[in-house]
């Protein structure tokens, strides 16, 4: 009798042994290539960076040596698009040193003039270090954001406690293999509606009672998405459920008819 537990057949035993070796192959494959481009240092924003907006962003300084420890890490600010508000977060034993350069061009920023700004910010190592094998996140808060860009490039210096420097400083170029030390580059998100004050300061002019009313309204429609949502999810449960008992049942009278036979 035929027994969904069986061993496979030979030839079922050699396509899992083709599955898995091909498998392994494209698991190293992927490791490999993902290695070295996760290996430098880089910047993300937490949530969005907006055009013309403020954002927090977070250098993230990998450790690529096994016999030395990261104990400085120096990032320079743009030339072409300044930045007028950059505040640093405390990070745990590392000093921070925030240094502001004059402008060529004066900036307007909310009906002041600003005449210089932020062009490098250092962390020195005062008690903490990146130890091989780690990595450590340096958060910014920064503005106001250009809105004639779609990117910031930050030129990055990593020194290690043997002496050794790393120039994070190459600009990756659109269509062209990413440099041996590329600088780490901010991508920047089209601005929102209330980024300029335009959807926000119309909505903040529209009477108390419209404004109310639209509240409610949203309420109730996003009461009834997540209810719609939620029945949906489970309709589609029970469905996947039923077709994969059809398709246990139909392999095992599969191979009980090849078992008569």
């Amino acid at each position: 009798m035929f027994s969904p537990f069986s061993a496979p057949s030979g030839s079922a035993a050699k396509n899992l042994t083709r599955l898995s070796v091909a498998g392994g192959i494209a698991a190293t494959a992927l490791l490999l290539l993902a290695g070295p481009a996760s290996a430098h240092v880089s910047v993300q924003p937490q949530g969005e960076a907006a055009k013309g907006g403020y954002a927090t962003i977070n250098f993230k300084v990998p450790n690529e040596r096994d016999n030395a420890s990261t104990v400085k890490v120096e990032v320079n600010f743009p030339t072409d698009h300044p930045l007028a508000s950059v505040s640093p977060q405390a990070v745990p034993g590392w000093k921070i040193d925030v240094t502001k350069s004059k402008l060529a061009k004066p900036l307007e920023m909310h009906g002041n003039t600003i005449t210089e700004a932020v062009s490098k910010v250092t962390w020195t190592a005062d008690g903490g270090k990146i130890a091989p094998g780690y990595f450590q996140q340096f958060p910014l808060s920064v503005g106001q954001l250009p809105e004639d860009a779609d990117q910031l490039v930050f030129k990055a210096i990593q020194t290690y406690d043997n002496k050794e420097v790393v120039r994070w400083i190459e600009e990756p170029k659109e269509g062209a293999a990413e440099p041996e030390n590329p600088a780490p580059v901010l991508k920047l998100s089209a601005a929102g509606d209330d980024e300029h004050g335009g959807a926000a300061d119309k909505h903040a002019a529209e009477p108390a009672a419209a404004q109310d009313g639209a509240k409610a309204a949203d309420a109730t429609t996003g009461t009834a998405s997540a209810d719609s949502s939620d029945t949906t999810a489970r309709v589609l449960g029970i469905v996947g459920i039923v077709v994969g008992i059809a398709g246990v049942a139909y392999g095992v009278l599969a191979g009980r008819r090849r078992t008569t036979a």
